[in-house]
């Protein structure tokens, strides 16, 4: 009997699996490798220290987050996994107005704080004029300033996956592709995959956009919902874009690089397609149209693919971790929404830790699933 199965094979799901393998755990994934998979598709900025959107308990997760990568990294460069896809390449903030122009001297106010503060990948802070944004970043058009962090670092989401997954079987853990069904046995949880069931010490449900379905067997709510995003992968030709900063602003959209010439362009945010994997004319369009508006320099460019993830988004936008309420050896580690691969390693290894009896190093209630359950439980 596996003393945890964890059902989702994703960068949570394989954070989960990596940490408990390196504890000498018996762990098992289960991954039905849907079309759609938000880690499968994700761009990979970590740099949360420059974000200014999210709910304020976002923030001492995110933070965090950001700091175990160094740990985690040196983990996995012991376990034999040196690449991957995680690079420090700086962060660009930029302002296409003067009402945003304005603002960016605040802005780099608050990220000095925060550095001081502790807060990684933000390393130093310059405000550029137009004309050295450029520089760095040489498909970018008409600006009104910007703000370069040092540390801002980009990270391949599927090659960090695949480097946990197979870390984690050498340490013991085993990988399954199928889909998987809960069932609740009286006061036990049982799980069926592939004609087989199993009894596992434990459940982890990290099954991203999928997780709500999965937690009705156990009469659980998880308003998991799935968010689309449709991302644009471009090639520049005749240019190394290796070394190119990472593009955000005053928007949710934003562009990074890949060597040798690929430029990401991203990202829609789409609440209602339901479980749809498909790229749209409309969703083509939209990143298209807001990557030239900012860097008409890449109208050159050839469209080399459109990945789309189906992002499990929760109605507060916060992430659900921790244990399932009534079910004492049931755990969840879902609804990052787009900040999936920034805070699934960590959000990961919380768990694991938890599963474990392991403190968690921060507070946790405002992303206990008990949030969403009615007052009977």
């Amino acid at each position: 009997m596996d003393d945890a199965m964890i059902i989702g094979g994703g960068i949570v799901g394989a954070s989960t699996a990596y940490r408990l393998a390196r504890q000498g755990v018996s762990v098992t994934v289960i991954d039905q490798a849907a079309q759609g998979q938000a880690t499968a598709a994700g761009a990979g900025i970590i740099s949360p220290g420059t974000s200014t959107r999210p709910l304020p308990a976002f923030y001492p997760l995110a933070f965090q987050s950001v700091a175990y990568y160094e740990e985690l990294l040196a983990q996995l460069a012991e376990d034999g996994e040196a690449h991957t896809g995680y690079e420090v390449v700086g962060l660009l903030h930029i302002a296409t107005s003067e009402t945003e122009a304005a603002q960016l001297p605040g802005l780099a106010s608050l990220f000095e704080q925060r550095r001081e503060a502790g807060v990684k990948n933000i390393g130093e802070i310059k405000l550029l004029p137009a004309s050295e944004a450029r520089t760095l970043f040489p498909a970018l058009g008409t600006l009104q300033g910007a703000i370069s962090t040092s540390g801002g670092a980009r990270m391949d989401g599927r090659r960090m996956r695949d480097a946990l997954l197979r870390a984690a079987q050498r340490h013991g853990a085993r990988f399954v592709t199928g889909t998987a069904e809960l069932h609740l046995n009286d006061k036990t949880v049982e799980v069926k995959a592939n004609g087989q069931h199993f009894s596992p010490g434990a459940v982890i449900i990290a099954g991203g956009a999928w997780s709500g379905s999965l937690a009705e067997a156990l009469r659980l709510k998880l308003p998991v919902y799935p968010q689309r995003g449709q991302i644009l992968h471009l090639a520049l030709p005749d240019a190394d874009t290796s070394r190119w900063p990472i593009i955000v602003g005053f928007h949710s959209h934003y562009m990074l690089t890949f060597p040798t010439n690929r430029v990401i362009a991203g990202a829609t945010r789409e609440d209602g397609p339901g479980f749809d994997p498909r790229p749209t004319v409309s969703g083509v369009q939209e990143v298209l149209g807001e990557a030239l508006r900012v860097a008409p320099g890449l109208a050159n460019a050839t469209i080399h693919e459109m990945r789309v993830g189906l992002r499990p988004a929760s109605p507060d936008g916060l992430p659900i971790l921790g244990h399932a309420p009534g079910h004492e050896r049931v755990f969840v580690a879902t609804g990052h929404g787009p900040s999936g691969l920034q805070l699934g390693p960590y959000s990961g290894a919380l768990v694991a830790d938890l599963l474990l009896g392991k403190p968690a190093p921060l507070d946790l209630t405002p992303f206990a699933p008990e949030r969403f359950q009615n007052p009977s439980g």
